[in-house]
Parts: structure tokens; sequence; C-alpha cells
């Protein structure tokens, strides 16, 4: 017994053993820091500001109705719902990896039936038959680490695929807002112009002015029905991308509808207003797409170890257990009893360079996924830093757009009042009213722009993959 004790214990050893790499993250090929500049103002976060990747995507997005049709996409979009389904496939397939790690148990049973010289014999058997392949160099165990490495990764992408979905969203919503928005602007002016129209064409027929007025302010409208045209398709545009991210229909109640006086859809779209970009090393590792990719790399490495062991012996246990017998109301009886124990030994000598290929093959894919985690990393970091710099940029965008308009606007009564009054002609009021309009709806780009900021910000420090 203690010799079959310390057998055992010299086989677990001996089963412990492992070719592959010891692996360790490679160094971020990245800065330490997040990028400096004017682009970049310091901006003073709350001590109670919590990071993005500990902030749920329903506490984050601050109305009720853009909620609702995220909740309704992450339920129904296709992509999501195949990267669920990659994560079923790997775990089963880490599920075949596994079990070799164990012995095989089955139960066979036949009859053998033979004739000879007039006489027929018959064997009956019944077994229990036992296989296990000692690993020894612990190739199984490599390729079931392999597996259980490729099972994680597809659950990060699964999560990465819904923090993009989250956000496609979001922006896809926003942009529908914003585009509804520039169709009561164009629908406003092309009142406003057509009462101007007719009031110019009122005094062409009395003969107070000529008819240059009349057809500038035709004009004015006719620039105006176009926009209407333009923005009426755009907004059917956008309805139907927003259904297709959400891979059902959305429900009218959910998508706000561009009405003067109207809450401020696209200025209230983050319930959080601050989020930290913390540190680049804690903030990418903490990152679904990034977290794929090193999984990805820890599955190669533990490949090479699979390659390595294809170079040492293998050896397989087979034993059975049962019972033989010519007669079958024999086959159980006393000494009816059969065993055997087969083991083997595969020691490879020559095999054509195919196991050196192999590792080869293992060690080309491992530093392939390398190069795709650190470019995984770059990307992150890029991500981030645009975003930033869009964030300390936007505030003053806005407020000189907001100045703009204002201004634009004076402008315009100024030339519209003069123009009513007779004192000049229609071409200063055409003038300002166009640059009027222009800067109305650059006002609604800044607008979008700031909102989509807030989601891709959070999007990339890590958020909406909970």
């Amino acid at each position: 017994m203690k010799r079959s004790l310390i057998s055992l214990a010299a086989l677990a050893l001996l089963s412990a053993c492992s070719l592959a790499p010891v692996y360790e993250r490679p160094a971020a090929p990245v800065t330490a820091a997040w990028p400096q500049g004017a682009a970049y103002p310091p901006a003073p976060v709350a001590a109670t500001a919590v990071a993005a990747h500990d902030v749920a995507w329903r506490e984050y997005f601050a109305d009720q109705r853009l909620r609702d049709v995220i909740a309704l996409a992450l339920a129904n979009n296709r992509d999501l719902r195949v990267s669920a389904l990659n994560i079923e496939k790997a775990r089963a397939q880490y599920g075949i990896e596994r079990a070799a790690q164990i012995p095989s148990v089955s139960v066979s049973g036949g009859q053998a039936a033979q004739h000879a010289n007039g006489v027929t014999g018959r064997q009956y058997t019944a077994n229990i038959n036992v296989a296990y392949e000692l690993d020894f160099f612990g190739k199984v165990r490599s390729l079931s680490e392999a597996a259980l490495q490729q099972y994680l990764g597809t659950e990060e992408a699964r999560r990465a695929q819904q923090m993009a979905l989250v956000a496609e969203v979001a922006n896809a919503w926003l942009a529908l807002q914003a585009d509804r928005e520039r169709l009561l602007l164009a629908a406003d002016t092309l009142k406003s112009q057509q009462l101007t129209y007719e009031l110019s064409k009122r005094r062409f027929e009395a003969g107070a002015t000529s008819g240059l007025d009349m057809h500038e302010a035709q004009t004015s409208v006719e620039a105006a029905r176009n926009d209407m045209a333009v923005f009426t398709a755009q907004v059917a545009a956008d309805e139907n991308a927003l259904v297709l991210l959400v891979g059902a229909p959305v429900p009218a109640a959910s998508v706000p509808a561009a009405m003067p006086q109207a809450p401020d859809v696209l200025a209230t779209v983050a319930a959080v207003r601050e989020l930290p970009p913390g540190v680049p090393s804690e903030v990418l590792a903490r990152r679904p797409d990034v977290l794929a990719a090193e999984r990805t790399l820890q599955a190669a490495n533990a490949n090479i170890g699979a390659a390595r062991a294809a170079f040492f012996p293998s050896i397989s246990l087979t034993a059975a257990a049962g019972a033989a017998s010519g007669d079958l109301s024999s086959l159980f009886k006393a000494g009816a009893g059969t065993w055997s124990f087969m083991p083997s030994v595969r020691l490879p000598i020559f095999d054509g360079g195919a196991n050196r290929a192999a590792l080869g093959v293992a060690q080309a894919d491992r530093d392939i996924a390398l190069a795709r985690y650190e470019k995984a990393v770059q990307s992150a970091f890029r991500e981030v830093a645009d975003a930033l710099a869009q964030r300390g940029t936007l505030d003053e965008r806005l407020s000189s757009q907001a100045a703009l308009v204002e201004a634009a606007q004076k402008s315009f009564r100024i030339h519209q009042a003069r123009y009513s009054k007779g004192s000049e002609s229609y071409l200063n009021a055409l003038v300002s009213q166009r640059a009027l309009y222009a800067a109305q709806q650059a006002m609604i780009t800044a607008r979008l722009a700031k909102a989509s900021n807030q989601v891709a910000l959070y999007k990339v420090l890590g958020g909406g993959a909970q």
C-alpha cells in the first residue's frame, strides 16, 4: 500500500508539470499619463465622482426613454445575441478539453460467434472500460488552459459588444433627436420666409419695390423647402438605423419629439456629470476589449505548452474488467470474471519536422496575439485621449456658438425691421437671415457633439459593460 501511495504521488507530481511559458502581462505600450496640452485643460473632479466602469448604464443616462430603448436593444440586438451564443460554444469547447484530464469510463457488451467443423461457438462479454492519458508533460492541461482562456475571452468580447451597443444606441437616439430639431428649425424658417415673401410680393404688386426683393425672398423660401425635404428624409433614416440597432420596433413613446419649449434632451443625456479619467494602466486594464485581447494572448501562450509536450512520450492507460462466458446465462456467475490492463507508450522519433513546425506555429500565434493585444491597448488609449480632448474644448465651442447665435439674431431683427419700414432693400435682411439660420444649425450640431462626447467618454472609460 505504501508503495502504491508513493507511486500515485509521483504520478501527480509528474502530471503537474507544464511546458507552457510562464505568463506575465506585457508592459503597456503607452505613456503612464493621458496627454496634456491646450486641448486638455485641467478640470477639477469632485471627490465623490465614480469611475465609469463602476457606473451602470441605467445610472448614467438621465432620460428614462433612452434607458428603455437601450434595454430593448440589449434584449433584441442580433450581434449581441451572436456574442452570447459564442460564449456557449466556447464554454462547451472548454468542457471537452477539461474532460480529457480525467479518466473516461464506459460500459461495453458483445457477442462473438464462430462456426467450424459443424460446431458453432459463442462468447459473451460484458466489461467496464477505463482509459486515461497520463499528462506527464502538461499537454492536456495546456489544451484545457487554452480552451479556458478562449472561453473567458468570449465573455469579455460579449461585454465589449454590449459596451459598444449601449453607446451606439445612445448616439443613434441622440442623432434622431438632433435631426428632428433641425427639421423643426427648417420648418420655422420656412414659415418665417413665406411671410416675408408674401410681404415683398404685395409690395411689388403695389409698385412700391422692384421684383428683386420678391425674388430674393423666394430664394429663401425655396432653400427652406429644400432643407425640409432633406431633414425629413434624414429623420426617417435615423429612425430606421435605431430600429436596426435595437432589433425590434421602437415604441413611439421612447423617442422624444422635437417641439417648441420642449426639454433640451441633448443637454440632459447624462445623469453623472463628472467621470474621472483615472490613470491609463488602471482604466485600460479594465476595458473588456483589452481583456479579451489578453485572454487570446494567454490562450496562445498555453498552446505553446501543448506544442512542446508533443516532443515527449505520451503514456495511455487502458483497463477493462468484466465477465466472459460461452453461455449467456453463465455470464455473471462465479469464475466468469476477466480483466485486462494495457498501458501504451508513444515516443516520437521521426515525424518529418511536423512537431517542430507545430511549435513554430504556436509561437507565431503567440507573437501575433501579443501584437494585437498591444494594438488594442494603444487603440483604447487613443480613444480615451480623443474623448478627453473633445471634452476639454466643447464648453468653449458651445459658449462661442451661443454668442454667435445671439449676435446673428440681433442683426437679423435690425435688418428685418429696417426692411419692414422700407429703409433698406431685402438683401441685407436676407444675408443676416441666412447667417442666423446657419448659426442655429451649427448650435444644434455643437449640442449634439457635447452629448455624444458624454456617451463616448463613458464608453471609452469602460462604462456600459455591466
